[in-house]
């Protein structure tokens, strides 16, 4: 059976789009911040505390990194988002009891300059034979 990532809840979700949004370390307070302010949050009005809990479970997740050597603590992502969506993806199709059905209805699904872009990626790749 594969190994399945950690999903992530509706608020761990619009935390991580903000430090994959974003270049820099952030703090709680920045987090919070931005949480109320953008729209990866929708307005979200948020105490730090809850915020350091979200960061909490990130950080066991291994979603994000903590700096300690700061105050406030500053945090970082340690993957990006397309890791993390190719690997839930990987997840689905080790899960599956037909990988090839699963496959097939995916690529059936995908519009023709998303099958081109398969079909390129595919002939660069070297694959397992």
């Amino acid at each position: 059976m594969a190994r399945i990532s950690p999903q992530l809840g509706e608020l761990e979700r619009a935390v991580m789009d903000l430090f994959w949004d974003s270049t820099a370390a952030l703090s709680a307070p920045e987090v919070r911040d931005r949480l109320a302010t953008g729209t990866t949050g929708a307005g979200r009005e948020l105490a730090v505390t809850t915020v350091l809990t979200v960061l909490s479970r990130l950080e066991r997740k291994n979603f994000v990194t903590r700096d300690r050597t700061t105050r406030p603590h500053l945090y970082l992502s340690v993957t990006n988002r397309a890791s993390y969506m190719a690997e839930l993806m990987h997840d689905v199709l080790g899960a599956a009891p037909d990988r090839e059905a699963v496959l097939a209805r995916f690529v059936g699904s995908v519009g023709p300059d998303e099958a081109d872009l398969l079909r390129r990626m595919l002939e660069g790749a070297s694959l397992p034979r």
